[in-house]
């Protein structure tokens, strides 16, 4: 059967969306927005055509209902007791994917923030959003004596390419103007130290910290689409808190990507969490019900609930979403406690696009954003704390366990700003 267009429609909504909004171009009409906005609107890329045959990702099963599913040939795969060999040795059964995306892992260690090296780590995470953000205000600033309205108008360019958005970086220029305009600002230098400080209020106005609450099993729920790094994302949350102590339980509920199954197993046996998981194709909603079943039974402290990657708007797909969101809250009243969104930084703006999509669809209480390492648009973990008000959590700035760390809004700003000493 061929794919509905209306997904494919919704899918290249995501994929290419438009990173300014209307208000925006409202608000351009002046420096560099105002150029930006009076060229020629570029024309939209036609959608790819549907593959004969397609099925799409994350499709309910046919004649599935609002019940609560049937449980049906769960497993409960264990952890290390049950793989001959593994740890010391290469886990079995990896396909080539899932080695590539594991091989950098190291196993898991122990402690956070009073680790040496802390402040490092982060702060040669952040290095490439360092050199395309705070180096060109170094740069742009450097050997000025005023700030003149050429100055300003170079500084919204800079932070409109770091990424933190139309309506961010438009406030954030407004309120130097008034501040140069009353004589609060009078030196470049004055002028840097008063961004660093507006970005890092934005930032802790809106840091989380995940923390489990009295209820057990504590379940969470984690979105996002297809690429962004939620599986590796929740390896990397349960390693955290087996190193604390605490029962952990994986849920494969994305039954219908390639090895997503495999790859959830890969990481409950590095990190010592049993996996409940069904055949690949059935019902997630189903995944996630006896997944709750199995945590409770268990005494297990913290579940954490995968789900398929999704690209769309009002399709079937984010249906199925909260369906698997309403299933977990009939097998455990007041479940989900916390759904997780995970973002890709490198995606800039368009993060923030699919945030918004996500919490219009279904709730989304905080965002682990990742890949903050290999990218220049780390800038838009700003706009997302100021335009969606969302508990950023989580942040990613490498490959190791231990890089995916609870977010520290001031130390974020300490290494952003002061990163190379400067």
């Amino acid at each position: 059967m061929s794919r509905p267009r209306e997904d494919w429609t919704a899918e290249r909504q995501i994929r290419g969306a438009s990173t300014v909004s209307d208000t925006g171009r409202e608000r351009g009409k002046r420096g560099f927005l105002g150029r930006l906005f009076r060229g020629a609107e570029p024309e939209e890329p036609a959608a790819p055509p549907p593959q004969e045959g397609e099925r799409l990702p994350g499709t309910p099963q046919e004649g599935a209902g609002e019940e609560i599913p049937h449980p049906q040939g769960a497993e409960v795969r264990e952890s290390a007791a049950e793989e001959p060999g593994f740890p010391g040795e290469e886990p079995g059964g990896e396909t080539a994917a899932d080695a590539g995306m594991l091989r950098a892992e190291e196993e898991p260690g122990g402690g956070e923030a009073d680790r040496p090296g802390f402040f490092s780590r982060l702060r040669s995470g952040l290095s490439k959003t360092r050199q395309g953000f705070v180096r060109k205000i170094d740069r742009l600033l450097l050997g000025k004596k005023q700030i003149d309205e050429e100055t300003l108008e170079a500084l919204e360019e800079v932070l409109l390419t770091a990424d933190l958005g139309v309506r961010t970086s438009t406030r954030l220029i407004q309120d130097i103007q008034e501040r140069v305009s009353r004589q609060e600002l009078t030196s470049p230098q004055a002028l840097r130290g008063h961004l660093k400080k507006a970005i890092e209020e934005i930032l802790v106005a809106d840091e989380g910290h995940f923390e489990l609450g009295a209820t057990r099993p504590h379940v969470l729920l984690v979105v996002g689409v297809n690429g962004a790094g939620k599986t590796t994302t929740i390896g990397k949350i349960a390693s955290r808190f087996r190193q604390e102590g605490y029962k952990v339980l994986l849920a494969a509920g994305d039954t219908f990507r390639a090895a997503a199954i495999e790859q959830l197993e890969i990481w409950g046996r590095r990190v010592g969490a049993p996996v409940v998981r069904h055949q690949h194709g059935s019902d997630p909603a189903a995944v996630a019900y006896d997944a709750v079943e199995a945590a409770v039974a268990r005494g297990v402290d913290l579940l954490i609930v995968d789900t398929a990657g999704r690209l769309h708007t009002k399709t079937n797909l984010m249906e199925e979403l909260k369906k698997v969101s309403r299933v977990i809250g009939k097998a455990l009243p007041g479940a989900p406690h916390e759904v997780l969104l995970v973002l890709d930084a490198t995606t800039g703006q368009n993060a923030i696009h699919q945030a918004k999509i996500f919490h219009e669809a279904t709730r989304v209480d905080s965002i682990a954003l990742t890949k903050l390492d290999g990218t220049a648009k780390g800038g838009v973990i700003v706009g997302i704390c100021d335009e969606l008000k969302i508990p950023v959590k989580f942040i990613g700035i490498g490959e190791k366990v231990e890089d995916l760390r609870p977010f520290d809004a001031r130390a974020f700003v300490e290494a952003l700003f002061e990163g190379d000493g400067g």
